[in-house]
């Protein structure tokens, strides 16, 4: 009995000391999701990048989102309107390849350009786009042109052959948003698939040319004008001429919110270009050809002398970046770099909006 006992003693001793092995391994293997109901820890300290990025981030007290510094200093001057222009192709038209090499087999999809151009033309659709923004960012993002042309007949539905549109476009105009809310709607009602490609204006043109897109919606008037006069534009049914102009907004110009530049008391938006310049302030350039390059290109002072050429501009370097980029890029870049930059007003609320994240 004296034995029994005492093999009963052990078997209990040695179950216990398991026991306490057991729960010693799952106190080191328990997660984070088993001790969040029982145990908080302090939040790690973050990283301060001010003298790395030349910019200071702030968070959100309520949402912890990071609030973007940039900001716009400059707005609203007549030198920084910006105009919207829709161009369909033409079929006929004298089309290259990359080479210069003329090109014959280009198909083109008139009729899905015009059903895509007559149908941004409705009043319902300019409402839709004029009204863009005030939800979600509490700013209109787009206005109608005064005298734009206008549309009220039918709208075909899709079929086979035409139900594929390709169109060119703007980083600005993509990056904005408008053509996330308005096409599905479009495309949802008539049954067509729109393509959307995006690059600078130039890029978007030379697109056109080379019989890669069936309608163009570009921002840069030289551009748009030298395209319609070269052959590659067409007039669409009810309309009067090749290049429709419907909608715009304003170029602004951002910087940090410590303006070292002195911009937002410049007089005018060419003497705040002057005042970067000469204080040689970080500036982020599209230098991709675009509308907005464009823009930006006609704002610095003549004798500066800069260009779309890389010589022009080769003594700036230590304070002009040409990021040959979209304009969501080159935002992060301004951002990042605590720069200056021009953009439009669109896309730079989207950029906020998105606490600086461009996809």
């Amino acid at each position: 009995m004296k034995k029994l006992l005492a093999l009963v003693l052990a078997l209990s001793t040695v179950l216990g000391l398991l026991a306490g092995c057991g729960a010693k391994e799952n106190t080191a293997g328990t997660t984070t999701e088993d001790t969040a109901n029982t145990e908080t820890t302090d939040a790690p300290e973050t990283t301060d990048n001010t003298a790395e990025t030349g910019t200071e981030e702030t968070t959100d007290d309520n949402s912890g989102a990071v609030v973007v510094d940039l900001t716009i200093l400059k707005e609203a001057d007549d030198s920084m309107l910006n105009t919207y222009s829709m161009i369909a192709v033409n079929p006929e038209a004298p089309f290259t390849d990359a080479d210069g090499n003329a090109v014959s087999d280009v198909t083109i999809n008139t009729a899905g350009a015009d059903a895509l151009m007559h149908w941004l033309l409705l009043p319902e659709t300019m409402e839709l786009a004029t009204n863009y923004g005030m939800e979600e960012y509490g700013n209109t993002l787009f206005y109608a042109v005064d005298g734009a042309p206008t549309y009220e007949g039918e709208i075909p539905a899709a079929t086979d052959e035409t139900k594929t549109i390709r169109l060119s476009t703007t980083t600005s105009v993509n990056d904005s948003g408008l053509l996330a809310y308005l096409l599905p709607q479009f495309e949802e009602a008539y049954g067509y698939t729109v393509e959307v490609q995006s690059a600078g204006t130039g890029k978007a043109i030379e697109a056109a040319k080379f019989g890669n897109a069936d309608l163009i919606l570009v921002h840069s008037k030289s551009q748009e004008e030298e395209f319609v006069n070269a052959g590659f534009a067409r007039v669409i049914d009810g309309m009067e001429t090749e290049r429709l102009s419907f909608l715009y907004n304003y170029f602004v110009l951002c910087g940090p919110s410590a303006d070292p530049a002195g911009v937002k008391d410049a007089a005018t938006v060419l003497d705040a270009f002057a005042a970067i310049a000469e204080g040689k302030y970080p500036f982020i350039s599209r230098g991709d050809g675009s509308g907005t390059h464009t823009k930006e290109l006609s704002l610095w002072p003549a004798e500066l002398g800069i260009t779309e050429d890389p010589e022009s501009f080769a003594d700036y370097t230590d304070w002009y970046t040409s990021a040959n980029a979209g304009m969501g890029a080159c935002l992060v870049m301004a951002e990042e770099m605590g720069g200056y930059i021009l953009t439009d007003k669109a896309t730079f609320l989207t950029f906020v909006a998105n606490n600086g994240v461009m996809e």
